[in-house]
């Protein structure tokens, strides 16, 4: 898992899961592109962890479609291509159906799958333009283990998650004849910020309890199982959806 001279943006590289994705990377020789929309602080935290040279930091909305396209023009100027798409960043809130308004509702809805799912769709439409002209590439997209299993008080989330699912299989198909391959990775509870006040709380206990392996994964879990789809050797994987939630949930 060697990325020597190879160029990988990651999407919300700031903290959490994209941390540590950036920086397992780096390790393995790749220079990397840390985007952040909001916390510039912390992602330069993130590019002063990363070991090697030639890393740079951008920033884009991801609900923004313009603004993705200059993020992706940019990374491209900057640093001389690119080969690896990470499509880690995403958004959650709560807003369970009948306990909000209408309105919030909406709200919830059109802010969670403009940034989850739309962004991430326009983020790989981008990359994909570029590397069909340039021998190819990998496209890595961030999913969830509640896309199969449901988010009763975040059903929004819930549903970007699996469209992402599904958008990384059609993907695959229509990618393949020009070697970009499109895998999906679907953590379950993962030790970030995002999880911190359930798995500090009175159900944190029970959260664990779902695997067998009694905790929830680190960062670096999800990140390893990304480095290795992005990998020399498993192109013939594009279109797999790789469960991390340390057999939490099982499907078939």
């Amino acid at each position: 898992m060697d990325f020597s001279g190879q160029v990988i943006l990651v999407t919300g590289a700031s903290r959490g899961i994209g941390r540590s994705i950036a920086r397992q990377f780096a390790q393995r020789g790749g220079r990397v592109a840390v985007h952040y929309h909001q916390n510039e602080e912390a992602a330069r935290a993130t590019l002063a962890l990363l070991p090697g040279e030639g890393h740079h930091i951008v920033q884009a909305d991801m609900a923004d479609a313009d603004a993705i396209q200059r993020m992706m023009q940019t990374v491209i100027a900057q640093m001389g291509g690119l080969h690896v798409l990470v499509n880690n960043a995403g958004i959650y809130d709560d807003h369970p159906p009948l306990s909000i308004s209408y309105a919030d509702w909406q709200a919830s809805w059109m802010r969670i799958v403009q940034t989850n799912l739309i962004g991430a769709a326009n983020a790989a439409y981008c990359a994909a333009q570029h590397m069909k002209d340039h021998g190819g590439g990998r496209i890595i997209n961030v999913s969830s283990r509640g896309a199969f299993r449901g988010e009763p008080d975040s059903p929004a989330y819930g549903a970007s998650k699996a469209g992402l699912n599904a958008m990384s299989q059609s993907l695959a198909k229509a990618l393949a004849p020009h070697n970009i391959f499109v895998t999906a990775v679907a953590p379950g509870f993962v030790e970030t910020d995002m999880a911190a006040e359930l798995l500090n709380g009175p159900q944190g206990d029970a959260i664990r309890a779902q695997s067998p392996l009694n905790r929830v994964a680190t960062p670096d879990d999800v990140a390893y199982a990304v480095v290795f789809f992005a990998s020399a050797g498993a192109e013939f994987m594009t279109g797999a959806i790789l469960d991390v939630n340390g057999a939490s949930y099982l499907r078939t």
